[in-house]
């Protein structure tokens, strides 16, 4: 979400974390937890940490290697939506076998 959202904001200097915070809301309000600002800043100085994310002054920007990374973590994840169902019916469908009891020794 902080990929789409810095690529839609599309500033040259970077955009700030509450122009991100804003973004998000607007487009992704159902999805968003109430604690989403206090986990986004800790995302954004970690995503700076890893090299992801260029932080330039008080504003963060997309750095090369996570412009690249975009392009294949979409066709990925196209790819990965149906297994993921069909993962989650299969665990649906577990035998269940009988129930195991302890014996219980007096003391």
């Amino acid at each position: 979400m902080i990929k789409e959202a810095l690529l839609a904001l599309n500033e040259r200097s970077g955009s700030s974390p509450y122009a991100i915070a804003k973004y998000m809301e607007e487009k992704h309000k159902d999805v968003l937890p109430l604690n989403c600002k206090k986990i986004l800043g800790l995302q954004l100085k970690n995503s700076a940490v890893r090299g992801k994310l260029i932080k330039i002054k008080a504003s963060y920007k997309l750095s090369k290697m996570a412009k690249e990374e975009k392009v294949t973590t979409t066709i990925t994840k196209a790819v990965k939506k149906p297994d993921a169902a069909k993962k989650a019916a299969k665990k649906v469908t577990k035998k269940v076998g009988p129930k195991k009891t302890k014996k219980l020794t007096p003391a």
